[in-house]
């Protein structure tokens, strides 16, 4: 059975670690600060200018003053600050985030991610994924396996517009978690229920199944 965003998001947060300092993208990324164990400090950034990002708001307690990149409402932890966008890229630029969760359109085997533009559709600008991309060391890449054609979004190569090159480490799809290594695809989990032969048919990209595939868990 595919995954849920919320299941997704819950599986990556199992990536953040103690101290992390973890920089979420708009879309799914948004949802891990949601699953974080409670036993571990991390600080969430969000680029348009907080660290101490908390999970989403209860209804009825969300205060339209407090939003993250993506403009939803969040909460902020105790001790969270709050600063303009050059404090926030330079503490991205500067190399200072431990991990960078963003969401995909595609991603190409050899690492490259194309995450910000279809042509001919009307879209705002590349925001902050460029500079995420460019001095991020470790990137998970949250999206579905395929459009809603049934078309794999894990090729060979990106047909759309790059975001970055040979950036991305890991990505969590609805179907399967799988690590960049070498230029290929390396499936390291599948989602519940979900048969390595139905990974492999949703993968364009050259995908390497080494032996038995442990089922996610949560």
């Amino acid at each position: 059975m595919a995954l849920t965003k919320e299941q997704i998001a819950q599986r990556i947060a199992k990536e953040v670690k103690d101290r992390y300092y973890v920089n979420l993208g708009i879309g799914i990324p948004t949802l891990v600060a949601n699953f974080v164990r409670d036993d571990i400090n991390v600080e969430f950034q969000s680029e348009n200018g907080i660290l101490g990002m908390g999970p989403f708001p209860f209804e009825g307690e969300e205060d339209p003053d407090l939003i993250n990149a993506g403009k939803q409402t969040i909460t902020a932890l105790p001790g969270a600050s709050f600063f303009d966008s050059a404090m926030s890229f330079g503490m991205i630029r500067g190399q200072h985030v431990d991990l960078t969760i963003l969401g995909a359109m595609e991603v190409a085997q050899n690492g490259d991610i194309a995450n910000w533009k279809i042509p001919g559709k009307m879209v705002k600008g590349m925001g902050g994924a460029m500079d995420l991309v460019a001095s991020a060391e470790n990137i998970i890449v949250a999206m579905m396996h395929t459009n809603r054609a049934g078309e794999s979004k894990l090729l060979k190569e990106c047909s759309l517009p790059l975001t970055g090159v040979q950036c991305v480490k890991k990505i969590v799809t609805n179907l399967a978690v799988l690590e960049i290594k070498d230029g290929k695809f390396h499936l390291l989990e599948r989602a519940p229920g979900v048969t390595v032969e139905e990974i492999q048919k949703a993968t364009e990209g050259d995908l390497i199944v080494d032996g038995a595939i442990a089922e996610m868990k949560f």
